[in-house]
């Protein structure tokens, strides 16, 4: 059975810092391309970060280019999202997301709420 857990979500001051983290289990993440995406209220979900299934970063969303990195540990099986210089329009539901390379599989964990707030 595949999951994806997130977690380290939070109330931040701007300007702060987030590392979150994506649990994966029931796959093996050099077949997947690995992605963090984020739901603002009334907004549509948005692709943040990729990581290929080769472990490049790639497709990063360009308000947040200098400022997250998408990054895996495969020894754990986790994808992060380490987040600063963080802005009160980066307050959002973030998702973790796996695709297969081939077949189509496709998988979404349940979010995790960043709120940026003074």
């Amino acid at each position: 059975q595949v999951q994806l857990v997130e977690s380290g979500g939070g109330l931040v001051q701007p300007g702060g810092s987030l590392r979150l983290s994506c649990a994966v289990s029931g796959l093996t993440l050099e077949d997947y391309v690995m992605s963090w995406y984020r739901q603002a209220p009334g907004q549509e979900r948005k692709l943040v970060a990729a990581l290929t299934a080769g472990g490049f970063p790639t497709s990063i969303l360009d308000s947040v280019k200098g400022r997250f990195a998408i990054s895996r540990d495969l020894a754990d099986n986790t994808v992060s999202l380490q987040m600063t210089s963080l802005k009160p329009e980066d307050s959002a539901v973030y998702y973790c997301n796996a695709i297969k390379l081939f077949g189509g599989l496709e998988f979404w964990g349940r979010g995790t709420q960043v709120t940026v707030s003074s």
